[in-house]
């Protein structure tokens, strides 16, 4: 019924700056609350940053200032603009999507295959 897909990734150096992308397919229209979360070996899944039904973001701290979360409606596309890329931001890259208007607490149902990124020192 819904689909993500993420593209973008690469490997950049430190400093560098990368757009992901995510696609959304399918009944887009349920969908309000997206999100992108990165994950590395041995580690919990962590969110990086989310966008509501109303257009409000949250950021993790460790992103604040460097990411930028966005999405197109019309192209049915969730954007992340990282820029000041640090090594530490090496992960896989996931986006996903939810009906809760406010992001509430397990709002993520869809998820995407992620994208690699890679920062190198």
């Amino acid at each position: 019924q819904v689909q993500l897909m993420e593209s973008g990734g690469g490997s950049v150096p430190t400093g560098g700056s990368l757009r992901l992308s995510c696609a959304v397919s399918g009944r887009t229209s349920i969908l309000y609350c997206m999100g992108w979360f990165r994950q590395t070996p041995g580690k919990e899944r962590e969110k990086v940053a989310s966008i509501g039904g109303s257009g409000g973001t949250s950021y993790a701290d460790s992103v604040k200032g460097r990411f930028t979360i966005s999405k197109d409606s019309a192209k049915n596309t969730l954007y992340l603009q990282m820029n000041s890329l640090k090594p530490e931001d090496t992960a896989t890259y996931y986006c996903s999507a939810g009906d809760s208007w406010f992001c509430s607490p397990a709002w993520e149902r869809y998820w995407g295959q992620g994208t690699q990124v890679t920062v190198s020192s």
